[in-house]
């Protein structure tokens, strides 16, 4: 049988932005670009841009859509992500989704007591090894930023904590140009060498310039670093709707757009043909109480928005989700985390960091970060839709159990239920008398014994002695280097 326009399989998505208004986002982009400009605080990048044919006074530069145009035409459209057995993860284009940890903040929920405490390298090692467990994560991030050593070598602590307890992909953030050049180093000695890691990248820098429109001398060293090894970064500003860019949402896109086209500039410009992304962070500056909220509807908006415009470019999208304000894992922890999780999987945002964050980023915790993996599976499994063909639609099962009959112990049964449904790991199914039985517990009292689970079973694949000794070499050389006694 031939039968045309057919689609066994579609997933289910949603388009925020008519053909049109992306068209508008761009050409407002551009504009703000080439009219505004950006304040470079870098002298050799400011001579870079100028060489380009960009406009520079001062520490001013306006960038003319042509360099834009250029730098796009030389962007890869996307990147090849492995983990750290050099297995193939994560392919970064198109409308592919991964979901990853929170990071970057100076509080945890302790993963075993609960309590609220400063971030200690155990908690980003805990955060790691959990985050390994959980099958719906895809890759992480060090959740957190350590508190108990020098903060310029918070870095080299966290990447140490992190790679030596997952074999997930990573996504870090360098304090310093020194420290970025140090962790592709001790990264280097994970792959077995600088041409393994290029070949097989098991790892993505994060660099954030500063909104509005500034371009710091330091994220601008550490982009360069990441360009000239051609190893892949996730470029983007953090925004504030409201503070930090326009309240409108279509205004505060805009400029998001352009500050991450700015980065892709600049790294372009440097190294033509190296790995970028066109990413943003949204969050919504609470006019009631002057603080940010990352857990917002308009926050997923925003991304799937300027998602649609980085699409539009061939370019890989970043986006933030599985995040709370609230302060304990309760319904509010598990509504937020919900409803960003489903509408970025809807969206189709490639990179999905801050599964776990609470109290609008000022807490990483182990507990959201499971609840959220929870939320992943069942978006995953709406996200991949209805499969329609001739097996699927099961006109002869239909047809040999016949009225008053049942499917109980039919072989199609037997053949799709496992992949057909998907299964809950926390949430209660079953009786209300076994429930009770069971001890009556609770979402928290279930993550919980999880969490515990996982952190005394747990078995992480070993780095070999030879290579941890060299990682922590160049960790101490660096505390040397970078700590001022």
């Amino acid at each position: 049988m031939i039968q045309t326009s057919a689609i066994e399989k579609n997933s289910v998505l949603f388009q925020v932005l008519t053909d049109d208004q992306v068209l508008e986002i761009r050409r407002a982009s551009y504009d703000v670009m080439s009219k505004v400009g950006f304040n470079v605080l870098h002298a050799g990048a400011r001579k870079m841009l100028k060489q380009a044919g960009c406009q520079v006074k001062g520490e001013h530069v306006n960038v003319p859509e042509h360099v834009v145009n250029a730098c796009l035409n030389t962007a890869p459209k996307g990147y090849t992500i492995y983990n750290r057995d050099g297995s193939r993860a994560m392919e970064v284009e198109g409308r592919k989704s991964y979901y990853g940890t929170s990071t970057a903040s100076p509080n945890t929920m302790d993963a075993l007591t609960g309590e609220i405490h400063p971030t200690y390298v155990v908690d980003i090692a805990n955060g790691a090894k959990v985050a390994d467990a959980l099958e719906h994560i895809d890759w992480v991030m060090p959740m957190g930023s350590v508190q108990d050593v020098p903060p310029t070598v918070a870095d080299l602590y966290e990447f140490e904590a992190v790679v030596t307890h997952t074999t997930k992909p990573i996504v870090f953030i360098g304090y310093t140009p020194k420290g970025v050049e140090l962790v592709y180093e001790m990264a280097a000695e994970v792959a077995g060498g600088l041409e393994n890691l290029q070949a097989k990248p098991f790892l993505i820098f994060y660099p954030e310039p500063i909104s509005p429109l500034v371009q710091p001398e330091d994220v601008i060293d550490r982009l360069f670093i990441s360009a000239d090894l051609n190893l892949p970064q996730m470029q983007g500003p953090s925004i504030q709707f409201g503070a930090t860019a326009p309240v409108t949402l279509a205004g505060g896109i805009v400029q998001g757009t352009a500050e991450s086209l700015m980065c892709l500039v600049l790294a372009q410009l440097r190294n033509p043909g190296c790995p970028c992304s066109l990413g943003s962070n949204f969050s919504v500056l609470d006019m009631s109480s002057g603080l940010t909220s990352i857990a917002c509807p308009e926050m997923s908006l925003a991304l799937a928005a300027q998602a649609e415009v980085a699409l539009s470019f061939g370019l890989p999208t970043w986006g933030l989700a599985g995040a709370t304000g609230a302060k304990v894992l309760d319904a509010q922890a598990g509504a937020e985390s919900a409803f960003s999780i489903l509408a970025q999987g809807l969206g189709s945002l490639n990179l999905i960091h801050d599964v776990g964050y609470m109290d609008d980023g000022m807490v990483c915790s182990a507990a959201q970060l499971v609840m959220g993996n929870e939320n992943i599976g069942m978006t995953k499994r709406f996200v991949r839709g209805i499969e329609i063909n001739r097996e699927m639609l099961a006109r002869e099962v239909i047809e040999n159990v016949g009225p008053g009959g049942h499917y109980l112990s039919e072989t199609h049964t037997l053949r799709h239920f496992k992949d057909e449904f998907w299964r809950p790991g926390l949430m209660a199914r079953g009786a209300r008398e076994t429930w009770l039985q069971e001890g009556s517990k609770n979402m928290m009292d279930v993550i919980q014994e999880k969490l515990h689970a996982i952190i005394e079973t747990h078995a992480v694949p070993a780095i070999a002695d030879k290579t941890l000794s060299a990682i922590r070499d160049i960790r101490n050389k660096g505390e040397k280097l970078l700590v001022k006694n």
